[in-house]
């Protein structure tokens, strides 16, 4: 009895930490949005962004594995991301301002912005989603052969 106990929860324990930190290869329909779009990001990876003004981003904000997705806009200067703005329900733009832990640039690598991470531990993100480069198409099969 003691060792089906002990295999149980060796057992349990294993199948706990396997599934406790989701890579974005392993992303299934219960993960949250951003691990979600993070999976997109690389698989197809994402063209360059240009300067200028964004309007349809999706600004990440993660705490933990909880993960809210929001469409907004932000400004881009110099290859970094120098302001985002949350889009409202009555279509007017709030800015996003938080306490930053750090001051460094964010730049943004394959479509994605640097993970920003505010003072209450909350990571945030800026995603360029029509920056995504294009799917792939398929390999075409070739006919079978046929007895002419």
């Amino acid at each position: 009895m003691k060792k089906i106990f002990t295999s149980l929860s060796l057992l349990l324990t294993i199948a706990f930490y396997s599934n406790a930190q989701p890579s974005a290869k392993n992303v299934d329909e219960n993960s949250n949005c951003y691990l979600k779009w993070a999976q997109k990001f690389e698989e197809r990876g994402a063209e360059e962004v240009a300067d200028g003004t964004y309007s349809d981003v999706i600004i990440s904000f993660r705490n933990g594995s909880d993960a809210q997705c929001y469409n907004g806009k932000c400004e881009v200067k110099e290859g970094k991301v120098v302001a985002m703005y949350i889009l409202l329900e009555n279509n007017t733009y709030e800015k996003v301002v938080k306490k930053l832990r750090d001051n460094f640039p964010i730049t943004i690598t394959n479509g994605m912005s640097k993970p920003i991470i505010t003072l209450d531990d909350e990571i945030i993100n800026v995603l360029f989603i029509k920056k995504i480069k294009p799917k792939k198409a398929n390999f075409q099969k070739a006919p079978e052969p046929t007895d002419d």
